[in-house]
């Protein structure tokens, strides 16, 4: 178990071999319960660098460029955010280079939500039977592939479906909070679209956990009373469901890699009844007509396949 605070909520870990997919249903899926369950990848290998220089070396990946003073400034004057960060296009070869000289740390270069599915990591057994292990039926993405410096951090966001992430080399610390905390937690409000579209979003809070400005957040308290910690260690799986608050720092002083995918939320009533689902919806809405700009600025570019490839992963 891990728990911060006199109300936070427990979340437990969990041996695959002594979980069925009935149970995981039952006890985490239906309840929208996160849980980190351990002996799933037993038979990965280590995704160190090297591995993943022998499997993806000469493929090309988009890598975010957060820049090295990215965390000083007030997240309220931010224009960016996740996946709207600007990008640059790198053969893994070449940013592991970077991650080895620490020239990946400096300048913060994340490697972030890069789709498997072409590439011979992506023909795992392992993470391609997760969904059956689990009785997960319906994927809504890829594998992801993340690898990124340690010290990274990925900031205070929610998704709007349910997910699993697997970490494959080093460890990673998950803050988490339950999705009743929205209001406390100070998302970016819905309407960050219209001038912004997917650059900035409505799902990712404005509160740095790390310099707490409770002058400006001052229910950010009554959120910190019910968060809870998870040092998710190589091997093992965190279930997280849709709605739950979570950020995500990469630990140590190295290199840290983790694969992830989306799914389908089962039972349907979790994302009906959910008002932080509906504000995504409603965001990526408004989000459109910036969508349409960029389409036309991209097939009147010199080079509309890669300006189309990175507004692809802004979608």
């Amino acid at each position: 178990m891990a728990s911060v605070g006199q109300s936070s909520p427990q979340i437990s870990r969990v041996s695959m071999h002594a979980l069925t997919p009935q149970q995981f249903n039952q006890q985490f899926q239906v309840l929208g319960w996160p849980v980190v369950i351990t002996d799933l990848l037993e038979s990965e290998p280590d995704w160190n660098l090297n591995y993943l220089c022998d499997q993806i070396g000469e493929q090309s990946f988009l890598i975010r460029c957060y820049g090295r003073d990215r965390h000083s400034p007030d997240k309220r004057q931010w224009t960016t955010i996740g996946s709207g960060v600007p990008v640059q296009m790198l053969r893994f070869r070449d940013y592991a280079e970077l991650l080895r000289n620490r020239q990946a740390h400096s300048q913060d270069l994340y490697l972030a939500k890069c789709p498997l599915h072409e590439t011979p990591l992506g023909q795992s057994l392992a993470l391609q039977n997760l969904g059956e292990c689990l009785g997960l039926r319906q994927p809504l993405s890829n594998l992801n592939l993340w690898v990124g410096p340690g010290g990274h951090v990925e900031s205070l966001h929610y998704d709007p479906s349910d997910g699993t992430l697997m970490q494959l080399h080093g460890d990673k610390k998950v803050m988490l909070f339950p999705p009743h905390q929205w209001a406390n937690l100070y998302a970016f409000p819905i309407s960050v679209h219209l001038r912004h579209g997917m650059k900035l979003r409505c799902w990712f809070s404005q509160v740095n956990l790390n310099a707490p400005d409770f002058e400006a957040f001052p229910q950010l308290p009554i959120a910190l009373q019910h968060q809870v910690e998870v040092i998710l260690k190589a091997g093992e799986l965190l279930y997280i469901p849709a709605g739950w608050w979570h950020e995500v720092t990469a630990l140590g002083t190295e290199m840290s890699c983790s694969v992830n995918r989306f799914w389908s939320i089962e039972p349907r009533s979790r994302q009906l009844l959910s008002w932080p689902q509906w504000r995504t919806y409603l965001g990526s809405a408004c989000a459109i007509p910036q969508i349409m700009a960029s389409l036309i600025q991209a097939l009147l570019s010199s080079d509309p396949k890669q300006k189309m490839t990175e507004i692809r992963r802004l979608i």
